[in-house]
């Protein structure tokens, strides 16, 4: 099935293996918070026993520098897309308040970013993406 929308991530090309985990879970649970139409619908199982639902599309993770992140940011926000991000600072943090904190002291035009999530109409992310590689490519 091919959907009319997109969910990227693009991480900073060197992060390490449990930075890529944590801030690909944190861009994911961010991006669907604010966008509820990407969950799918709760699983069963052969018992009847219930779990969480996933994101009901496949989500593209591409690998960045941080001016390419710095690009994709400007792009996303150009198109009216409210991106989901992660900073370096927050890898500092250990709650949502500070990491809120993190990002409100931050310079905005100099963000060092090390991740950033964005969901959309297909084209749209297509472009907000254009001439990124997947992650590890």
């Amino acid at each position: 099935m091919i959907y009319d929308t997109k969910t990227a991530l693009v991480l900073r090309a060197d992060l390490a293996a449990w930075q890529i985990a944590n801030v690909a879970a944190f861009l994911t649970g961010g991006l669907m918070a604010g966008n509820p139409e990407m969950a799918g619908e709760p699983y069963l199982d052969g018992a009847g026993r219930f779990y969480s639902a996933l994101v009901r599309e496949p989500v593209f993770v591409y690998g960045a520098s941080l001016d390419e992140l710095r690009r994709t940011h400007q792009r996303a926000l150009s198109r009216g897309l409210r991106p989901a991000i992660y900073i370096d600072a927050m890898f500092k943090t250990t709650n949502d308040a500070d990491n809120r904190a993190a990002v409100a002291a931050a310079d905005a035009e100099a963000l060092d970013f090390v991740g950033i999530g964005v969901h959309g109409q297909r084209k749209v992310i297509d472009k907000v993406i254009n001439k990124l590689k997947f992650f590890g490519a």
